[in-house]
């Protein structure tokens, strides 16, 4: 078992798509399944299987089909994982030969950092900090 001082990814944060129509695409997700957007993504709520008091959450959200945030992938999807120490996973990437995309961000909501796989899919790194957003389903 990895030694979660040291990072670890732990699920799956999210899943990102383009679309040419992102209005339309929300109010399909929001009219014909019932699913909650809140100006980002849709947020899905869970409780962390160690810690069942420890609230997390999930995003799908849909980008304009122009955004550059996928960059420098040119697939029309993203992936976000959940990491536990982020900066320290981040050190064990760089060792495996794993090259960090820009800096690493900290917002309000999570830490974030950027690396391709051998595919070219962007992936995101996301340590969450704060709470489940009010908007979620299941909450």
């Amino acid at each position: 078992m990895a030694d979660e001082n040291q990072g670890r990814i732990t699920g799956l944060g999210g899943v990102f798509v383009k679309t040419k129509d992102r209005e339309q695409l929300v109010s399909w997700y929001r009219d014909k399944l019932g699913l909650p957007y809140d100006g980002y993504g849709i947020n899905f709520m869970f409780r962390d299987y160690g810690n069942a008091d420890q609230e997390g959450y999930n995003v799908w959200g849909p980008f304009k089909d122009d955004t550059d945030y996928f960059e420098p992938s040119k697939k029309e999807f993203m992936i976000n994982l959940r990491v536990e120490n982020l900066e320290q996973f981040l050190e064990k990437l760089k060792a495996e030969g794993i090259e960090q995309i820009g800096e690493l961000v900290d917002e309000e909501y999570g830490k974030f950092a950027w690396i391709v796989d051998p595919e070219g899919t962007k992936i995101e790194l996301w340590e969450q900090v704060g709470p489940v957003p009010e908007v979620a389903v299941g909450k």
